[in-house]
């Protein structure tokens, strides 16, 4: 039980060292000798879990998968929320993750590195669970007549995608309070009156900082709230 517990534990920590280090320099770049290294163990007990490099990005893309699908899954499922809002707290869930996984970080930038072998994309995931929701928001009637539903999709898949890519060199760009602001500028083009009123725009997640509405914002504020961040750059 005691080399079983300890097994788990090197797997982890080799898992972790990985993400970090694949961060840092990129699958190509990344040397099976600093990972080992840095996860305090030698590098015949990295061989021992994992026969190559590959099979470790593996590793770090499994676990990654793992933990993004389940915080979109919780998020766009909470009982008593309407599809619009599954929608926005699906992507505070997805960006929380991001901002706090090491591993979840990694494993999204190996899946789109030509230079590593990957079977996930997580992008593609992402893509098609907003079709789905937005499908579910127009079935409940949630979305205003002139509402497109494939180029909202389209724009909501780019910008919050883009906001991951630009993060990695600046995280602001993930943060509650872009994407906040994010949600604050799209969601009255697409919903109703009725159910504009009824969502939040910063997420219903518990301890969530609640914002102000759209509706209860001048237009040219709302837009500047938006445009701010690529101001001040």
């Amino acid at each position: 039980m005691l080399k079983q517990e300890r097994a788990v534990r090197t797997l982890r920590s080799l898992v972790h060292s990985a993400a970090k280090l694949f961060l840092r320099h990129g699958y190509a770049q990344a040397k099976l000798a600093e990972i080992s290294a840095d996860a305090g163990v030698s590098t015949g007990a990295l061989h021992f879990h994992f026969e190559s490099k590959a099979a470790l990005a593996s590793a770090v893309q499994v676990a990654a998968a793992a933990s993004l699908r389940e915080a979109v899954r919780t998020a766009s499922r909470l009982p008593g929320v309407n599809a619009l809002q599954s929608l926005t707290d699906a992507s505070h869930a997805l960006a929380d993750t991001l901002r706090r996984d090491v591993v979840a970080r990694a494993g999204l930038q190996l899946s789109c590195d030509t230079t590593c072998p990957t079977e996930w994309d997580m992008c593609q995931e992402w893509q098609e669970s907003v079709r789905q929701l937005l499908a579910r928001a127009a079935h409940e009637n949630l979305l205003a007549e002139d509402a497109i539903r494939h180029d909202a999709a389209t724009s909501i898949v780019a910008a919050t995608t883009g906001m991951e890519l630009l993060a990695r060199s600046d995280a602001e760009w993930l943060s509650h309070a872009t994407l906040t602001r994010f949600w604050e500028l799209m969601l009255p083009s697409l919903a109703t009156p009725e159910a504009l009123a009824e969502l939040e725009p910063a997420g219903t997640r518990p301890g969530g900082r609640r914002s102000l509405r759209p509706a209860q914002r001048p237009a040219a504020e709302r837009v500047a709230l938006v445009a701010e961040p690529l101001l001040s750059r």
